[in-house]
Order: C-alpha cells, then structure tokens, then sequence
C-alpha cells in the first residue's frame, strides 16, 4: 500500500491530462465525422448536372466545395 500512493501521485496527473485531451479531440472528431458524412450531400447540391465518383474527385474541386 506504502508504494502505491507514490506510483498514483507519479502517474495519475498524466492520466488526467490525458483523458482531458481526448475529451477535447472528441468533439473535434464528432465535428469532423458530421462534416464527411454531408460532404456527398454538398456535392451533389454543388454538382447537379454531373455525376459524382468519388474517385475522379481533384483538389480543385474540393476547394470549390468548401
């Protein structure tokens, strides 16, 4: 018991630093995961006219999008 109080005050703020920095990326990811799913949505409203293959997709394009 004597050496597990040292070990949790050596390792535990990492810890908590840790599980605060993914909460924080979390709601990134989140945002990030609802951006790519109405991307196909997007395109398809940008780019009546022409079909949409994910595959063919250039850069410029992409910058058009946004």
């Amino acid at each position: 018991m004597e050496q597990l109080i040292p070990f949790i005050s050596d390792v535990g703020f990492p810890i908590v630093v840790t599980l605060y920095l993914l909460h924080r990326i979390e709601a990134k990811l989140d945002t990030v995961v609802q951006s790519i799913q109405g991307l196909p949505a997007r395109m398809l409203e940008k780019h009546e006219t022409e079909p949409v293959y994910s595959a063919m997709i250039t850069q410029q394009q992409i910058r058009e999008i946004n």
